[in-house]
This record gives C-alpha cells, sequence and structure tokens, in this order.
C-alpha cells in the first residue's frame, strides 16, 4: 500500500492575485507557507475486482464504483473521485480502496481541499509509475479542481502544497514561478512564537465569493481593482520585512493585507468575523487576518506574548477555538507501507 500526507497552509499576502483571470492581465504574487497540520491519504490496490472504495475516515462517509464507470459528482468525495478518474489507467486489471483523514475541516481556509487533491493524485501517480515534479503536481491538481470539478479559485494552494515551505509564488501570464525563501530559523521561530491560529466556528465553500471578486473586477468596480493592486504589491514588502526579521512591520502589514482583501470583496468578512477581530485587536493583537477566501475558517493573528492567554480566553468566550501549529519545509510526501 502507499501513504502519502500532504501539509495545509498559510497564507500571508496576496489572496486573490492568483486567479487566472487577474494575473493574466495584472500578474500576480503569493507569501504563503506550509505547517504541521495534513491531509492523510492511503491506497490499498486489491485483486479480484476492478472497483473503487473512497472512505473518509473523519466522517461517515463512503463511495464505491466500478472502474468500468463514471464517478458520479454529487458532492461527497469529489476531489478523490476525480483524481483516481485522472490517474488510474483504464486497463488497470485491480481495485483500490483509498482511506482519506484530515486534521482540519472543509471550507477552514488552509487550503484542505488541495491538499486532499495533492495528496491523492501524488500517491497515484506514484502508484501507477507516473513520475511527476512539483510543478507537474501542482498544475495536474489545479486542472482537477478548477477544469474538472468547476471549482472556482486561483492555484496558490496546490503550489504552495506541492512544494512546501515559504515560498514567493509568483504569476504571470508566461509562467509561474515558485521562489523558496531563506528565512532565518530564529526568525521563523519568532514568527511562531507570536502567531496564533483562532478557528471562528464557521465553514464557508470559497468558489461563490471567488466568482463574486471576479465579477466585481470585470465590472471595472474601483475599490477591487485597487484591492488587488495593493495585495500584490503586500506580498513583496511583507517578503522583504520577514527576510530582515521586522516582524512588528510583518504584523502590521497583515492588517493591511486583510483591509485590502475586504476592499477588493466586501463578502470576504462577516459581523462574526468583525467582532471576533475587533476583539483580538482590543486585547493584545498587532495585526492578523481571515485566512483563505472569506467569510469563516481561521483568523491568524500576531500576538504580543504578554498577551496570549488574554487573548486566548477572551476569544474563547465568544466561539474561538484556537489550534497549535509549526512552520514545516516539506510539501507532499508519500511512502510505502506494509502496515494496514
Amino acid at each position: 500500500m502507499l501513504r502519502a500526507k500532504a501539509p495545509l497552509r498559510i497564507s500571508f499576502a496576496g489572496g486573490g492575485t492568483d486567479i487566472p483571470f487577474y494575473y493574466k492581465e495584472c500578474g500576480g504574487a503569493v507569501l504563503a507557507s506550509t505547517i504541521d497540520r495534513y491531509t492523510h491519504i492511503t491506497a490499498c490496490p486489491h485483486y479480484g475486482d476492478r472497483v473503487v472504495t473512497i472512505s473518509s475516515l473523519d466522517f461517515d462517509l463512503s463511495v464505491k464504483y466500478h472502474l468500468e464507470q463514471e464517478p458520479i459528482y454529487d458532492g461527497t468525495l469529489d476531489l478523490v473521485k476525480a483524481a483516481a478518474r485522472r490517474l488510474v489507467p483504464d486497463d488497470t486489471m485491480f481495485g483500490l480502496d483509498i482511506y482519506v483523514q484530515s486534521d482540519a475541516p472543509a471550507g477552514s481556509g488552509l487550503g484542505g481541499s488541495s491538499a486532499l487533491t495533492i495528496a491523492v493524485a501524488g500517491t497515484l501517480a506514484k502508484l501507477f509509475g507516473r513520475d511527476l515534479d512539483r510543478y507537474e503536481l501542482a498544475e495536474l491538481a489545479y486542472e482537477i479542481e478548477r477544469v474538472d470539478l468547476e471549482i472556482g479559485g486561483g492555484r496558490q494552494d496546490q503550489y504552495e502544497i506541492a512544494f512546501g515551505g515559504f515560498n514567493l509564488i509568483e504569476f504571470s501570464s508566461d509562467a509561474i514561478v515558485v521562489n523558496p525563501l531563506r528565512v532565518d530559523a530564529g526568525i521563523i521561530r519568532d514568527l511562531e512564537y507570536h502567531l496564533m491560529l483562532c478557528y471562528t466556528g464557521v465553514t464557508r465553500p470559497s468558489a461563490g465569493i471567488v466568482d463574486q471578486q471576479e465579477k466585481f473586477y470585470r465590472e471595472g468596480r474601483r475599490e477591487s481593482i485597487e484591492g488587488l493592486r495593493n495585495l500584490h504589491k503586500l506580498s513583496y514588502e511583507m517578503k522583504n520585512a520577514l527576510l530582515k526579521g521586522r516582524l512588528y512591520d510583518f504584523a502590521e502589514m497583515l492588517n493591511e493585507e486583510w483591509r485590502n482583501k475586504v476592499l477588493a470583496n466586501p463578502q470576504v468578512t462577516t459581523e462574526l468575523i468583525e467582532e471576533m477581530y475587533a476583539v483580538a485587536l482590543a486585547n493584545g493583537v498587532i495585526g492578523g487576518k481571515l485566512l483563505g477566501a472569506g467569510a469563516g475558517g481561521y483568523l491568524l493573528l500576531f500576538t504580543q506574548i504578554n498577551k496570549k492567554r488574554q487573548l486566548r480566553e477572551t476569544l474563547e468566550k465568544i466561539g474561538g477555538q484556537f489550534m497549535p501549529f509549526s512552520f514545516v519545509d516539506e510539501g507532499l510526501v508519500t511512502w510505502r507501507s506494509g502496515c494496514p
């Protein structure tokens, strides 16, 4: 059997500038890193039939279909079905049992959907002897999500999760380039010490929010265009602040990133998110933002270290849930296992 784990990710700056409709006209950039929270996949070949069984270990969900049939995309484990459809050869003479588990809920803003797609695609590619480099794997995952399943969104999650670590990812009509950042280990440890991840208790599918952002841009909404341009610029400014260890400047830029994200698309925020963020700023947070497409998921908060307990207790009273994390350098990892 084959196993894989794909890390979840934190995007610091540039959200929205990775969407093709924008960067093909204006260029885009995203500053992001991976964390020690994962989506896990196990793929077990079995002989005697050509049946694919996909099971979620987090929920009581399971689907089964024969390889001669087209999978039905009905909202249940569709990403796994679509990845299998792409990567399982038509002449395969055995079936597959695929098991899925994730360290974060769907719609959390941590790139969980792309982590799942990357993990399944990478596992099946290795199982069937297909040699994909990181760029090819990321692009394949993008096609599965955005083309095959027509889920709105950009490319930052697929590329960041495939490569892993701190990266500035640049998007243009000609190429996508992942630039690994050599961030000093002490700066990374200090950044971890100040950052806190707070789950808002709400998840929201990202596709509708992305579609609305595209609509605003196509209509020439001045605030949306200004917000996206500022997000692009902030990616480079935050990269420089991070590399030089100017973490308080970095924290203030998180605030600016969030303001411009809302400027580009007001639907990314809600009354609950605004309330929780205002409470955070009043209880020791220097800067922060909502992760992912918006309207739910996790708040990333850069906090004064002597206020961390106060912040946790205050936000937990209004429904916040904190998740510890550390940054990791690795992207997708696959390995063979003899254990069930």
